[in-house]
């Protein structure tokens, strides 16, 4: 008998290998053949030595051109029928969009499409997000409700959104808490006693995830005398509307609010040199893996009280819930976990149990390949 043939749907190769890496491998060992399209940069080699077909596309993470997006969408058609999948697993929502439009074109009869979170689409009041939404909402009614089509979503909230907004069924709707990390990489250390205290903010250096915010509750720490180093570890990513630019970051780190430390690779490392996590990002996260892995470090975390956050952080156990776009309230945590080891200690324990609890990448994998097999009952 011939293997089931899986085809993953990502923007970005370096995605991929982050937030989908032990799932494909998952379904590999499940006896699928797995295939990945994906557009290539740097990660390319590294997929393909798993073992995995590369489908390399050409096309726009952000781009609104309709006739780029119309040959785009021409291609995927021509591969999914080149290939014949059984399933298709497309990731965010642009994915979501193209990927089922020409899983419905090439007659795929099986579509899985997990949606990493809305984002600034559904959350943002700005022109481009008022222009789009119709459109998503629109293509999400036809598309996402077609037979043999199921939906991950990884929050409660967007769930209830698109069931709201979308008209979704629910009984299409999977909830998966995040992507999963691997608790034998991320283990839980005893934070070091050296000071000031750290508190981290790893994440691409985009204007959503509240680095604008944290870089005020930075400035107020450092005029209240708080003995805490703001540290913002990532790069900035052009393709997205909301890019830091990276002269605006050099600027912070000149002036000496923050520490920016660029991409790190090594994030075990940078949590055990970190006391506090912290994202007060104000856009429709997933579940945000960079917490899933700080509070599986055995960090406390700061974060702003919105949704996907709300799911790694419980409020007064693990970490510190605050209003989005408040730099004072966000400042204030960070300098009362800063100077109470004994609550950010409880509190990284606590953060540890959660992880294990239901955020480990092998819970995550067995529970999208129980998707898979409910798709081909």
């Amino acid at each position: 008998m011939t293997k089931p043939r899986i085809v993953y749907l990502v923007t970005e190769d370096w995605v991929f290998v982050s937030h989908r890496l032990p799932i494909a491998r998952a379904a590999r060992d499940a006896g699928y053949d797995v295939m990945v399209a994906t557009r290539v940069a740097d990660h390319g080699a590294q997929i393909e030595a798993e073992g995995f077909d590369l489908m390399p596309l050409a096309w726009a993470r952000r781009s609104l051109n309709p006739f780029a997006e119309l040959a785009a969408l021409m291609r995927l058609v021509g591969l999914y029928r080149r290939l014949r999948p059984d399933i298709v697993h497309h990731v965010a929502v642009k994915p979501a969009l193209v990927g089922s439009l020409a899983a419905w074109l090439a007659g795929v009869p099986r579509v899985v499409n997990a949606i990493t979170g809305l984002g600034f689409v559904f959350s943002s009041t700005s022109t481009r997000a008022r222009l789009l939404r119709p459109i998503v909402r629109a293509g999400f009614r036809f598309l996402l409700r077609r037979p043999g089509s199921v939906i991950i979503v990884q929050n409660p909230d967007d769930a209830d959104v698109l069931v709201r907004e979308c008209e979704i069924e629910r009984g299409r709707i999977r909830l998966i808490r995040g992507s999963g990390v691997d608790l034998t990489r991320f283990q839980a250390v005893p934070e070091r006693e050296s000071r000031p205290v750290s508190a981290t903010l790893a994440s691409r250096m985009i204007w959503d995830k509240g680095i604008g915010d944290l870089v005020e509750a930075a400035r107020i720490l450092k005029r209240d005398g708080a003995n805490v180093r703001v540290i913002l570890a990532g790069k900035p990513d052009p393709d997205n509307p909301a890019s830091i630019p990276e002269r605006q970051l050099r600027a912070w780190h000149d002036e000496g609010v923050v520490s920016w430390r660029g991409f790190v690779s090594d994030m075990p490392a940078l949590w055990a040199e970190s006391h506090i996590a912290v994202l007060p990002s104000f856009y429709g996260e997933g579940v945000p893996k960079c917490l899933i892995e700080a509070a599986a470090c055995g960090r406390p975390i700061v974060a702003a009280d919105g949704p996907g956050l709300r799911e790694i952080v419980r409020d007064g156990e693990n970490g510190v819930l605050v209003p989005a776009h408040d730099p004072a309230a966000l400042a204030s945590a960070i300098a009362r976990l800063a100077a109470e080891d004994g609550i950010r200690r409880r509190m990284g324990a606590a953060g540890r149990a959660l992880a294990e609890s239901g955020f480990g990448d092998r819970r995550v994998a067995e529970e999208t390949l129980a998707v898979y097999r409910e798709t081909a009952d």
